[in-house]
């Protein structure tokens, strides 16, 4: 069974910092692409990062771009968001979801294959 289980998530003020963490299991972690998404309600699910085995760099939301950093960790099939900076427009739930394929790009295109529960990151002025 694929699972996505995400946390890290949490209350935090405005200006500091949190790492998320997206830990995978049941498929082959170098055949997917790993992207974390964020949602707040009444708003579009919105593509904050991506990473993939193939790409040279990742995919990061302009909104995000300088402040957070996504990683991964192959022996634990685990990828990392380290959120800087936080700011209040930050808050929403944040979601990892793996989709089947070699390029961020191709497989942001096509939609993701699983998805995890989420996270929910709180960020306070």
């Amino acid at each position: 069974e694929v699972q996505l289980v995400e946390s890290g998530g949490g209350l935090v003020q405005a200006g500091g910092s949190l790492r998320l963490s997206c830990a995978a299991s049941g498929f082959t972690f170098d055949d997917y692409a790993i992207g974390w998404f964020r949602q707040v309600p009444g708003k579009e699910r919105e593509g904050v990062s991506c990473i993939s085995s193939r790409d040279r760099g990742a995919y990061y939301a302009d909104s995000v771009k300088g402040r957070f950093t996504i990683s991964s960790d192959r022996a634990k099939n685990t990828v990392y968001l380290q959120m800087k900076r936080l700011k209040p427009e930050d808050t929403a739930v944040y979601y990892c979801a793996a989709g089947q394929g070699l390029y961020c790009a191709n497989v942001l295109y096509v939609g993701m294959d699983y998805w995890g529960k989420g996270t929910l990151v709180t960020v306070s002025s």
